[in-house]
């Protein structure tokens, strides 16, 4: 899955946001978690998803019951460039929280596990390529760790030995779907020093942005070939 940098970057305040809204089963997004969102254009997509060729999108919000499954299918019906991808699903297995961001998602709320208030920072930081993650499915993301191979493990315990204490302690607030502002208010750090050290963090982690950042902290690493948001 190759996700456009170009269609992220591109995205500017005044710009109207275009969502592709992609349910398999009903609604599982909040009946108002849009309202803090004045320029976002939402089209509802049905399966098996072929409209999503029809033009470009800055994000598709994906409500499903087996993520890993439904998001290979819409890649298929998505076309050369996939746009960043939330997903919400009541599952949080590790197959499917896994599946899924190994195949490139970029965020993974898990039904009943959020507010609508997270719902709304999900889809904004998302549109920018951000990652979020419900309880949840951070603590599955955790256990996808926990559960490889000894060999595995070790590999990906290298790059936490980069970094500084006070990085580490961002990173982790990071992978718990914290943004810049509220790290910064966490441990008394202004939104730019914060950023500062994200942009430091990434480079020590040889990583792109914060999807990546968070997936190798967390232990998942995506398809060979792939790139996520």
């Amino acid at each position: 899955m190759r996700t456009s940098r170009r269609l992220i970057t591109a995205l500017r305040e005044t710009d109207t946001a275009e969502v592709a809204l992609a349910c398999s089963i009903d609604d599982l997004t909040h009946d108002d978690w849009l309202d803090t969102y004045t320029s976002v254009a939402v089209t509802r997509v049905a399966p098996p998803y072929r409209e999503l060729r029809a033009r470009p999108w800055h994000a598709i919000v994906l409500c499903c019951e087996e993520p890993a499954r439904e998001l290979a299918r819409l890649i298929d019906h998505v076309g050369h460039v996939v746009p960043p991808v939330l997903v919400i699903s009541p599952s949080a297995e590790i197959s499917q929280v896994g599946g899924a961001f190994r195949l490139g998602a970029t965020s993974y709320l898990v039904a009943g596990d959020f507010t609508r208030s997270a719902l709304s920072a999900a889809v904004g930081g998302t549109l920018h390529g951000h990652t979020h993650l419900s309880p949840r499915a951070t603590t599955m993301l955790k256990r996808v760790n926990c559960d490889a191979e000894p060999e595995e493990s070790s590999a990906e315990e290298m790059p936490r030995h980069s970094l500084s204490p006070r990085e580490r302690e961002i990173m982790d607030l990071l992978a718990n779907g914290f943004g810049a502002l509220e790290i910064g208010g966490r441990l008394s750090l202004t939104e730019k020093t914060v950023r500062n050290n994200l942009s430091n963090i990434y480079a020590k982690l040889g990583v792109r942005g914060s999807t990546e950042a968070v997936l190798l902290w967390l232990g998942v690493t995506p398809r060979r070939g792939q790139s996520v948001g």
